[in-house]
């Protein structure tokens, strides 16, 4: 691999393990954490570590293949600073989200947050088609498992609230 080609790769996997360094430093499994109601479905604590990471990995390739792509096309300044921006926007919503509902102990809030968050992964989705398609496919499962959080969110704040 070249390295013009490794370059975006390594950038990819730094912003978005740092995007997820974030989220995690908002994460506290804490008192209040542990005395709320949740579905008897929500999977054990364990596992959202490896999903998260799942998704981040997934993610960090996703960007790398949608640059490579737009460094093909004509525009692709245009087309990178589209990518930037996409991607930044769900870094932030990820991380806010983290905040919300770690922090702040406002599951309400997050949940209203969530469908931002989601909204984000789709128009990753939707706007990296045309540069990889690849790229697209590679966020689809950060959309399920946005969507599973978003009905586990939604489980919890009917189980606990009202919150605040």
């Amino acid at each position: 691999m070249t390295q013009l080609r490794l370059l975006p790769l390594i950038i990819a996997f730094a912003l978005s393990f740092a995007t997820a360094g974030l989220g995690q430093a908002f994460t506290h499994l804490d008192a209040w954490y542990f005395a709320l109601r949740l579905p008897a479905w929500k999977p054990p604590d364990v596992a959202f570590g490896v999903i998260w990471t799942t998704i981040f990995t997934l993610a960090a390739f996703s960007a790398w293949r949608a640059w490579l792509g737009a460094s093909t096309m004509p525009g692709s300044r245009a087309l990178k600073r589209r990518i930037l921006l996409l991607f930044g926007a769900n870094a932030l919503l990820n991380i806010v989200w983290s905040l919300l509902y770690f922090t702040w102990h406002r599951p309400d809030w997050a949940l209203i947050e969530c469908v931002g968050l989601w909204l984000s992964i789709v128009a990753l989705i939707i706007g990296l088609w045309r540069l990889s398609r690849v790229a697209s496919l590679l966020l689809v499962p950060y959309v399920i498992w946005v969507s599973a959080a978003f009905f586990l969110n939604l489980a919890t704040v009917q189980l606990n609230g009202p919150f605040g």
